[in-house]
């Protein structure tokens, strides 16, 4: 047998087995002594009790396989038989029947074994049945929703209604609902979570059937099955939409085997015994060594071991793997062999030991065994440590998770094995993210949590906003050392997880390593390829379900993904000055258009793809020096997007994928020199297609004369950080959301606990049943209250710890950086991807909310200037014509509206740069018309809140008199942080109003019409609102209904409190009537206030009857929001204006035809006006009176309503007394309140100059002959005027 020496690159070809006599003494071939000794030592036979050396047979390499042949014999008489139980119908190897035995629509996996709901309540059973004896199979929960499992016969029908459990002779375990099933059901059992296992156990001797959980009984479920003739048991399961579990008849191990059941499936026994046997022999060749020197053998550690190329060394592996690589392919031999083996290794020396052996033992497997043999071997490795690290249960030190962990990191250290299960297995087979994940316990207890935080806390009060707002001297001494008993529990538990977050970055790191490119592609450019398809499948909403990745797994894998990240990235610049820190990183824009990195279908801000290439390549031409490919252009289209289009002919085909590479040039690219884009699939990629060449620049081609010409780093980490962004966006966010639902429980418990508590102490003593069950209840808000706190303990240790927040700002900054480097290349901006600006928002969103109050966002390094980078992106961004999605531009909207409500963040708008302020507010105040004018008008509002009359409120005040416990409802008006007006902003809104002839005409006249259509939305549906009340049948309203009545008075009045701010900013703009639409400005808001104040404070009317009935979803329907909101406008035009402005006013407002003098006097609470000369009467209680409100409005403030309301009085009885009776024939034909005073030219009809005016602001046609308006003239009436108005018409 030939040798290839001491080389230690080595051919499993060199090591044929062969029985020539004449190859037997081969130089390098130890004497025949020590070869004896050698072969006895590893191939001994543990059964039997090793003879005396003189006794043994001697042992060559002619007889070694006929001696294996005879340890390897298993004596099984049922070897040949296997799948003939008695008991047990079917087939021999159990899987779930995908052809005829399910119901509904399910998802089953290749192997037959796992399942996925794809429809209401799908049922499937498995392919064998039991009628005699006792077995058991197991469940694997994959996701904790509605499931019923267990056994059915095959006589049981099932439908999309009724599942396992709900027929005769069909049984089931439900431990989302915690309850058993059979036909009836019953509490039974505990709450499973998702990574839990099920086994059900079913013995047809005693006719009992039972299940466990995490291998803890949870006792006998039913009894006296039904058996005989006839009456044989398939393992089943019904399970809605969404949820997905996998079984395990015994093709792998059991995790929990119950003594006395066998498993469905009989395990390899034969082939188990042969693979432990042949284990024992690998493990003696690492524990020996040959010293042909001293002729003898030498005892060494697994860890020391090295193969020497020792030809009697290498021949005895042959020997072994020629009978133990077929042995290795084998799922339940990998999980129940070469697992346990490594794990042992892993778990008896430490990680440099263990990551010996293991490296010596792949080496080995590649060495020995057929490529095809050690890839199934990997796979089966991989997929078994994922399974075991997934399903495994949580203890208070992780340890199972840790050595599981360790275990990967030391197989794929090695770099063979790496790349192949990188290339074949970790995205395409396996959901690797698993392996960054750390589940969260459902029963504490199981956990150990008691153990690590044995003394339980909560806040007795919180705030998302900040801090705990009980302040700490407020504690007592038992508080405080409770307290602090409870950090240093969380502190315990937050240090064994960091243990396992610090692995599992170990594992990213070593996926990242783009050094290992010795005859192949480095790790890294797998790994992104891979990583690229997985954002594509998770983005796609065509995607399918069995590979989206949970958020939960998402949210731990972005948080592994940043720190891998940030290590190169630092690591990069430390050996290249001329780089960039991570603390500075951002995407360059230059990536989103020149087509090197695939962003799929998602939205880009000005458009799609297809559209902005067409329209917008002179641009990438003149700016970037790239020409798009004609081809490109022609298939870019919409029907590119369909997934059913018939493939283009082979000449013209473009790949599927969007990728998008440059051709390379070979020199370097002058002004004037083009680059083409060609296609290229995220396969075909190459390392010099992202990380550039000679004369490329890779992933950065095209880079824009903004940008510096010094990379921030390699490319490849470019993509890596584009890839983590796009992750916070796809799902990371709305985990993040979720995950205060914990907090959120602690404190409604609390509360509830604190209320309890008052009751017992309040509770008369002799009420001792009341005293009984308010005890009871206090018990189980405590015991719920300690699970809570511990389970909170880890959410924040996994979720909301002060890294994970570090985490979340550092990427918010990489995506400000990035807007404001695309906002550099003008028109190129709009080839952004949306979900930039969407993480940008969000992410400050999580820090400020979620966060909360553990940690808080003004501790974070350059906080006061990521507030005013981000101010001055949604000042710019909001009204950005470059951005068309009209769902990024309200996302937005909606943020800066939020970001002007509080303290910190509207004094961060403020300093911006003034020009970009008042570009700001010069949007702000364009026409309302055809845009989402709401929030707009809310972010007004917010800049005056605090300024206006009565409005200093941050409950809804009329809810604090009624019903307080209704203050706190999230109405748009009714629950507002303190009021933080800007006076500044309120400066530049002024300017700008009196900035030109047609800037607040514009404005106020879409003002005006949005509050007359959104007034005149809230009367008509309240009308409804009460016809419906009135009917006797009963009658319920559409809560939908109900919101947008109240969403239209919301709208009232903010649109009310914009004008009152114009008005006092402004106040010429109405009362100086050398301006041209000044009268008629006035004269509209006169009839709408007189409108809103006549439906409001009529007697017994409809708006009193409607407010009254108190409906859900109404609260913020009340008198008070919008009757100060009209007397502020009213005090500012009658009280605070100057003499002139308030005569013209006070003119305008009483000549108004619905002007009742009763509605002003209705706001102090008075039925009728008081004579001239009188004091005011004190007001009735029983009415509304802004006197009842002394904590909202101030004395200054009601004597300003007074002496409005007696200047009314006066002039009104003066304005009686001097009016004069008008022709029918003088009078407006439009208004009939005004006389005639303007006629329109050419077509000489007339009207009033209110009318006209207010025509003109939206038409010019005629309202009579529909003639275009050319001019119109002041007309007054003479003596030879015989055309009278009404013939004109």
């Amino acid at each position: 047998m030939a040798s290839k020496g001491s080389s230690m690159s080595f051919s499993r070809k060199s090591y044929r087995l062969t029985s020539d006599a004449e190859k037997s003494r081969v130089t390098g071939i130890v004497h025949e002594k020590l070869l004896n000794d050698y072969l006895h030592r590893i191939f001994s036979s543990p059964e039997h009790v090793p003879a005396a050396a003189a006794s043994r047979k001697p042992l060559n390499f002619q007889n070694l396989p006929e001696h294996l042949d005879q340890l390897l014999h298993v004596e099984d008489e049922d070897e040949e038989s296997q799948g003939q139980v008695e008991g047990r119908l079917g087939p021999s190897t159990v899987v779930l029947d995908h052809t005829g035995g399910f119901e509904g629509l399910l998802l089953v996996d290749d192997d037959l074994l796992g399942v996925i709901g794809h429809s209401n309540f799908g049922t499937i059973r498995s392919t064998t049945c039991v009628y005699k004896g006792k077995w058991v199979y197991e469940v694997l929960i994959s996701s904790q929703g509605l499931m019923q499992i267990g056994w059915c016969t095959i006589n049981c029908r099932f439908n999309q209604e009724e599942g396992v459990g709900d027929t005769h002779n069909s049984y089931a375990y439900d431990g989302n609902r915690v309850r058993k099933w059979n036909v009836t059901t019953t509490n039974y059992g505990k709450a499973w979570a998702a990574g839990d296992i099920v086994s059900c156990l079913i013995d047809l001797d005693d006719g009992t059937l039972s299940f466990c959980l995490n291998g803890v009984s949870l006792g006998t479920a039913f009894e006296n099955l039904s058996r005989g003739l006839g009456m044989a048991y398939f393992p089943a399961i019904s399970l809605s939409f969404k949820e997905s579990v996998a079984f395990n008849f015994g093709s792998r191990p059991l995790r929990y085997p119950v003594a006395g059941y066998r498993p469905l499936q009989d395990p390899p026994r034969a082939d188990l015994v042969r693979a432990q046997k042949l284990l024992g022999c690998f493990r003696a060749v690492l524990s020996v060594e040959l010293d042909p020197v001293e002729g003898r053998l030498v005892e060494k550690d697994s860890s020391e071991w090295q193969l020497q190329g020792q030809p009697t060394v290498l021949l005895t592996l042959a020997h072994i793997f020629h009978r133990f690589a077929p042995l290795l392919r084998k799922v339940y031999l990998v999980e129940a062999v070469l697992v346990s083996f490594l794990r042992g290794v892993v778990e008896a020396g430490s990680p440099a030991q263990a990551q010996a052996v293991v490296r010596q033992v792949l080496d080995l497997l590649w060495l020995f065994m057929e490529d095809y043999e050690v890839q199934d071997c990997l796979k089966q490795l991989m997929m078994s440590l994922l399974r075991l690290y997934r399903f495994s249960p949580i203890v208070p030190d992780l340890g199972l998770q840790i050595h599981y962990l360790r275990l990967t990191i030391a197989i794929l250290r090695h770099e063979k094995s790496r790349k192949f299960l990188l290339s074949n297995v970790l995205f395409d087979v396996l959901r690797s993210v698993v392996f960054f994940y750390i589940k969260s316990p459902l029963r504490v207890e199981e956990a150990g949590l008691q153990e690590l935080i044995p003394t339980t806390w909560w806040p007795h009060r919180s705030s998302r906003e900040g801090k705990d707002s009980k302040d700490v001297k407020d504690e007592t001494a038992e508080d405080r050392a409770r307290r602090r008993a409870y950090e240093r529990g969380c502190q315990r538990l937050k240090k064994c997880i960091e243990v396992v977050e610090e692995l599992q970055v170990q594992i990213l790191k070593l996926l990242l390593n783009n050094k290992d490119d010795n005859g192949g592609e480095a790790s890294r450019y797998i790994f992104l390829t891979k990583f690229r398809k997985f954002l594509q499948e998770n983005a796609s909403g065509r995607g399918n379900m069995p590979v989206l990745c949970p958020p939960e797994y998402m949210v731990c894998f972005l948080h592994r993904l940043i720190s891998a990240l940030r290590y190169y990235w630092d690591e990069y610049k430390a050996s290249n000055p001329r780089a960039s820190f991570s603390e500075e990183a951002y995407i360059p824009p230059q990536v989103f258009y020149n087509g090197k990195v695939d962003y799929f279908d998602l939205q880009r801000l000005g458009g799609l793809l297809s559209h902005l290439r067409k329209t917008l390549k002179d641009d990438l031409a003149s700016k970037a020096n790239i020409l798009i490919d004609p081809l490109e252009l022609q298939a870019a289209t919409m029907d590119d997007l369909d997934e059913d289009e018939e493939p283009a002919p082979p000449a013209a085909q473009v790949p599927r994928t969007a990728a998008v590479s440059l051709m390379t040039p070979r020199r370097p690219l002058s002004t004037s020199e083009k680059v083409k884009v060609r296609t290229l699939s995220a396969e075909q990629r190459t390392r010099e297609d992202i990380e550039g060449s000679h004369w490329n620049e890779g992933l950065l081609l095209g880079r824009p004369p903004e940008e510096p010409e010094q990379p921030l780093t390699e490319n490849s980490l470019l993509e890596v950080l584009d890839g983590a962004v796009m992750m916070y966006n796809l799902s990371v966010h709305q985990q993040l959301g979720k995950m205060v639902g914990v907090s959120d429980d602690v404190n409604e418990y609390a509360i509830a606990l604190r209320d309890t508590e008052d009751k017992l102490r309040r509770c008369p003593k002799r009420r001792k049943d009341i005293i009984a069950e308010l005890t009871k209840s206090q018990k189980v808000f405590s015991e719920k209250l300690d699970h809570l706190s511990r389970r909170l303990a880890w959410v924040h240790a996994t979720v909301y710890s002060q890294e994970k927040m570090l985490d979340i700002y550092w990427l918010l900054r990489v995506c400000l950086r990035t807007i404001e480097h695309g906002d550099r290349t003008g028109s190129l901006f709009a080839f952004m991807p949306e979900f930039y600006l969407s993480v940008a928002i969000n992410s400050y969103s999580a820090l400020k909310n979620y966060f909360g109050p553990v940690h808080s966002m003004e501790e974070l390094p350059g906080y006061e200037e990521t507030l005013t980078r981000l101010a001055a992106i949604l000042a710019k961004h909001f009204a950005d014509p470059r951005i068309v999605g009209t769902d990024i531009r309200d996302s937005l909207m909606q943020a800066l509206a939020s970001y002007v409500c509080y303290p910190h963040s509207l004094r961060a708008v403020e300093r911006i740069p003034e020009e970009q302020r008042v570009a700001m507010v010069r949007s702000l105040l364009a026409p309302y018309e055809q845009r989402p004018w709401a929030q707009t008008n809310w972010i007004l509002v917010r800049l005056w809140r605090g300024c206006g009359f009565g409005y200093r409120y941050t409950r809804l005040p009329h809810l604090l008199k009624t019903k307080p416990e209704d203050a706190n409802l999230p109405s748009l008006q009714s629950e507002w942080p303190e009021p933080c007006p800007s006076t500044l902003l309120q400066q530049h809104m002024a300017e700008l109003l009196r900035e030109g002839p047609d800037v607040a005409p514009s404005f106020l006249n879409s003002v005006l019409n949005q509050l007359n259509w959104a007034f005149s939305e809230f009367i008509g549906m309240i009308q409804e609102i009460q016809q419906a009340a009135e009917r006797l049948e009963r009658n319920f309203v559409d809560s939908r209904q109900l919101k947008v009545c109240a969403t239209c008075f919301d709208l009232s009045v903010s649109l009310l409190r914009v004008l009152e701010m114009t008005i006092t900013l402004v106040p010429e703009i109405f009362l100086d009537w050398a301006r041209p639409t000044s009268e008629m400005l006035l004269r509209r808001l006169a009839q709408l206030l007189n409108q809103v104040l006549n439906r409001v404070t009529a007697e017994r009317n409809l708006f009193d009857r409607v407010v009254t009935l108190r409906l859900p979803g109404l609260e913020s329907v009340d008198h008070y929001p919008i009757l100060v909101a009209v007397t502020g406008i009213l005090v500012r035009l009658l009280v605070h204006g100057p003499a002139s402005g308030t005569e013209r006013a006070t003119s305008v407002l009483l000549a108004d035809p619905c002007f009742q003098l009763r509605s002003i006097c209705y706001l102090l609470g008075q039925p009728e006006p008081p004579a001239p000369g009188t004091a005011l009467p004190p007001p009735d209680r029983k009415r509304f009176s802004l006197q009842s409100y002394t904590d909202y409005i101030s004395a200054e403030e009601l004597a300003q309503v007074e002496q409005m309301l007696a200047h009314l009085t006066s002039a009104s009885a003066q304005a009686a007394a001097a009016s004069l009776p008008t022709s029918e024939e003088d009078l407006c034909p439009i208004c009939y309140a005004h006389p005639i005073s303007a006629v329109f030219q050419p077509c000489g009809h007339k009207s009033c100059k209110a009318c006209i005016n207010q025509h003109l602001m939206n038409n010019k046609d005629c309202f009579f002959c529909k003639a275009t308006i050319v001019s119109v003239e002041d007309w007054e009436k003479t003596a030879s005027t015989s055309t009278t108005t009404s013939s004109a018409a």
